[in-house]
This record gives C-alpha cells, sequence and structure tokens, in this order.
C-alpha cells in the first residue's frame, strides 16, 4: 500500500458532535495500521455559524477521547495551512482553471430568478432547481455582464448524459446517472468555496490516499469525482462508514439525542470506554470481543470488517461497557480521585454555595437543593408538568422552542437565559412566572422549586440542559420532524402564539 494519508476535516459550526470522534477512531486506527498519517483540517469556510470557540472544542474534544494528530492547524506540517478559511486564493484559482478550460461557468442567476426556477422544478418534479440558463453564454455577454458588476457564481459543467461509477472500499460498486448531478456551485458570489470544491482541492494538495467518512457524504461523492476528473486528478480511495443511528432507527441527530462529545463527558463518562463503545459500531471484530483498548483495536483492525448498515447508538450498552471500565480499569483511590475530577471539587461547589447560602436550614438540605446537579435521570411525573392548563403538546412545543433559542448561545450565561425566557413568554404570548418558569424548573431539576434556576443552568452548562430538555419533552411524548420544522419557521416569523389555545 503507498504511503497512506487520512484525515477529518470537521466544521467549527457547533458542538464537537461525537459522529466527529467516531469517524476520527477509524481514520486513526487506519492510519497506524498501515504505518501511515493523520491529519486534522478544519473546514471554516461557512462564516456565518463557523467560530474560534467551537474550533477550540473540537480539540479539547479529540484530546478528551486521546485522538492525537500528525498534522494539524494546532501543530502545522507539510501541506498547511489546515485551515480553509486560510486558503481562499488557492481554491479561487482551481476554480478559474476550470473556467478557462471551459469545464465551469460563471452562473449570473439572481435569487430571484432561483426562486422562480426551484417553484418551476417543484411544479414538474424535476430534480434540480436550477435550470443552466447560463451555461452557454458567449464570451461577449459573459463579458458585458463582468463590465456592469453583475454578481456571479461559478457552476461547474456537470456531463448532461451517462452515469458516475465509482467503487466503495466498504458498500462496492455505487452508481449515480449524471441526470441526478445538478451543475453544483464551485465558488461562491463572496469568494468563498463550497464544500465540494474545496474538499477536493485541499484532499489532492495534501495528498489524501483514503477518504473515510460517514454514509450521509455517498450522495456527495459522484460531485467530487466528476470534479478530480475535471482537474485530472487521482482519486483516493473512497470508504464510507454506516452511519450512527438513534432509538428511532433515523440518523443520530442532536434534533432528539445528546450528541455532543461534552455531554458525555461532563456525565461522567470515561474517555476509553466511549471511543471502546464507538469502535463497536458497525464494526465486528474476528473474536468478538467487546472489551478492548484502542491499541488492540488498532492491531486487530480489518477494514473488510466494517459493516454496510446502520449502527445503533444504544446508550445502555454504553452504560454497561462504562461500567465495567469503571470496575476493571480504577481502583477505589482512582475512582474517588476520578469523582472528584469530575464534580466533587472545590471549583464546582464554589459556584453551588452562593446558590443555596440563605436557602439551607441544615447542611443535609444542601443535597436535597442540589440533587439534579449530580444525576441524569430526573423524576418527572405528570404532576411535575401540570402546569396552569397547558397540555402537553403545548409543553413540548414551549420546551423545544427555547431548546432551539439558547442553541444559538456558545455559552450559557443566567442573564441570557432569563431573557430567552422572557423572550419565550413573549413569542407564545403565555405568562412567564406561572407557565413559562414552573416549565423550566420542572425540566431542569425535576421539582416545582430549588436554587435559582438560571444560574443554575450556567452551572449545568449548555449540553446538560439541552439533554434536560430532550428528556423532558421525551417523558411528556415526544415531536414530530415536522412540528419542529414548524416551529422553527414561526420563530423566524418572531410569533409562536399558534400553538397555544391557552393564553394568559
Amino acid at each position: 500500500m503507498t504511503d497512506v494519508r487520512v484525515r477529518i476535516a470537521p466544521s467549527p459550526t457547533g458542538d464537537p458532535h461525537v459522529g466527529t470522534i467516531y469517524i476520527s477512531l477509524f481514520n486513526l486506527a487506519f492510519a497506524k495500521k498501515y504505518n501511515g498519517k493523520f491529519i486534522l483540517r478544519i473546514e471554516d469556510t461557512d462564516q456565518t455559524r463557523s467560530h474560534p470557540t467551537f474550533e477550540k472544542n473540537i480539540f479539547e474534544a479529540l484530546k478528551w477521547a486521546n485522538i492525537h494528530w500528525d498534522e494539524g492547524p494546532d501543530i502545522g506540517g507539510t501541506f498547511g495551512p489546515y485551515r480553509q478559511s486560510e486558503r481562499l486564493s488557492i481554491y479561487k484559482k482551481y476554480a478559474e482553471k476550470l473556467v478557462e478550460e471551459k469545464k465551469a461557468y460563471r452562473c449570473f442567476a439572481t435569487k430571484e430568478e432561483l426562486n422562480e426556477m426551484r417553484q418551476v422544478a417543484k411544479t414538474t418534479g424535476t430534480p434540480s432547481g436550477y435550470d443552466r440558463r447560463y451555461r452557454n453564454l458567449s464570451d461577449a455577454e459573459i463579458q458585458k455582464r463582468l463590465d456592469e458588476k453583475q454578481s456571479y457564481v461559478i457552476r461547474l459543467k456537470v456531463p448532461l448524459t451517462g452515469e458516475c461509477v465509482f467503487e466503495d472500499a466498504i458498500k462496492g460498486t455505487i452508481t449515480t446517472p449524471l441526470a441526478d448531478i445538478d451543475d453544483q456551485v464551485l465558488l461562491k458570489s463572496d469568494g468563498f468555496p463550497t464544500y465540494h470544491l474545496a474538499n477536493i482541492v485541499d484532499d489532492h494538495l495534501m495528498k489524501i490516499t483514503h477518504v473515510i467518512r460517514g454514509d450521509e457524504w455517498i450522495s456527495s461523492t459522484p460531485k467530487h469525482i466528476l470534479l478530480y476528473e475535471a482537474f485530472s486528478w487521482d482519486k483516493p480511495t473512497f470508504m464510507h462508514m454506516p452511519l450512527l443511528l438513534g432509538k428511532d432507527g433515523k440518523k443520530l441527530s442532536k434534533r432528539k439525542n445528546p450528541t455532543s462529545t461534552f455531554y458525555f463527558k461532563e456525565t461522567g463518562y470515561l474517555s476509553d470506554a466511549l471511543t471502546n463503545f464507538l469502535t463497536l459500531m458497525g464494526y465486528s471484530s474476528k473474536d468478538e470481543k467487546e472489551i478492548y483498548s484502542f491499541d488492540d483495536f488498532v492491531k486487530n483492525f480489518d477494514p473488510t470488517r466494517i459493516g454496510t448498515s446502520g449502527a445503533f447508538f444504544d446508550i445502555q450498552k454504553l452504560d454497561w461497557l462504562n461500567q465495567q471500565y469503571i470496575i476493571n480499569t480504577l481502583s477505589e483511590k482512582d475512582l474517588l480521585d476520578r469523582l472528584k475530577k469530575w464534580q466533587f471539587n472545590d471549583d464546582f461547589f464554589k459556584k453551588l454555595i452562593p446558590l443555596c447560602h440563605t436557602r439551607m436550614k441544615t447542611f443535609m438540605e444542601f443535597m436535597e437543593l442540589f440533587d439534579f446537579m449530580f444525576i441524569n435521570h430526573l423524576n418527572y411525573t405528570d404532576e411535575l408538568f401540570t402546569v396552569k392548563q397547558t397540555a402537553k403538546n403545548e409543553a413540548i412545543i414551549i420546551l423545544y422552542a427555547m431548546m432551539l433559542l439558547l442553541e444559538k448561545q456558545d455559552m450559557l450565561k443566567a442573564e441570557n437565559i432569563e431573557k430567552t425566557s422572557h423572550e419565550i413568554a413573549d413569542l407564545f404570548k403565555i405568562h412567564h412566572k406561572k407557565i413559562v418558569m414552573p416549565l423550566l424548573y420542572a425540566t431542569i431539576m425535576g421539582k416545582k422549586f430549588g436554587p435559582p434556576l438560571f444560574k443554575s443552568c450556567e452551572i449545568l452548562k449548555k449540553d446538560r440542559v439541552r439533554a434536560r430538555f430532550l428528556n423532558a419533552i421525551e417523558f411528556l411524548g415526544s415531536i414530530s420532524n415536522k412540528k419542529i420544522n414548524e416551529i422553527k419557521k414561526q420563530l423566524e416569523k418572531k410569533d409562536l402564539s399558534m400553538f397555544i389555545k391557552q393564553k394568559d
């Protein structure tokens, strides 16, 4: 095998997803197995959502999981820079090269035109919203529009007939009709590349030999292969890993599951147990062992044993595995040290003391006040969520909308959480103190009263607070994707009152 080079390329646009750890582990195992290199690249061209804090969190999450890279933005390497935002001139050069070779073209479609095309496509049932109307402009017409400073994007000229056929090292032969592939945008009007262009250019220049990523990217692979062919570059070997599935059998989504790596860290899982669990996903070892070190996993790693169907993210299995690690890898002294490091330490308790100083009659009441800080599974009851004639389905919608608003905050701060709770009351046209606050106390603490709510949320931090919302929503009856989309739409309109019958 040639010098193996693999990579992960997360986007710093949110909390570090456990799926990033999953894919990283298989890339790292592949690199180690074949004495190759494992590269970390940050795909931060989404300027509206990318943030340095999220990049820092990616580093922290990977290192907590004992995943270390050979090249990356923090340590450098031969093929840097390793942040896409620092490589914009490279992408522009290659996009213009395709235009010069008539393999790509400048598209001057306006937002109004694109909206019109989408409506036509929806009416006719055609797969693409873009009708290629700017694909064959004359040089004179293009120059005229450039002289007029008309905005444009660069699109790839996708062949109109034929098929794209490629061999996936896990899935086998995959065939896609070219008629199903639109003339993808390569360079946006602001000069930033799309994911497709940046991904291919970087993988080529960084000499990536194997692209190991999740199943969700299979539909994009034909677009990437067409780009490799347009540039006359050798293609890497593609390996698409099984998706992580939630208990509903669908892709593990933060809509309905705790997915942040920090959630598992902060709720007391051992990193070795989590990484062991993730290597079981979609993979079967020859000896069918379930508990092993990562070094043992690498030693016995066989890519042909990666499965083709989705992998069920079974929290109960993870709990069992974590218990085995606690029993078999930690002495009693080690366990005590880990508990102290986790939350039973001065730094954590100093955050709690101001919240209980004037509320305790005896020291015994400390744990009664703060039991919710140290447990995951709160004792939810119907009575707890019976709030001023608010039906369960209405409570679900209120909680989900609140969770969506909180997600927009990088870090939860008490004053911002309080402001958001008032915003929710205004958007639903409901009473803040009589409806919103009781629902939040029930959700976050599993009780009707307790220490200051908003400061408690700040101490719990974003991932655990989010998990509480999801747990409460599930207890109340869950929520459909259709309803989630309706809530998002109404949030944009700044009016959620349509969801509530009983208003104050």
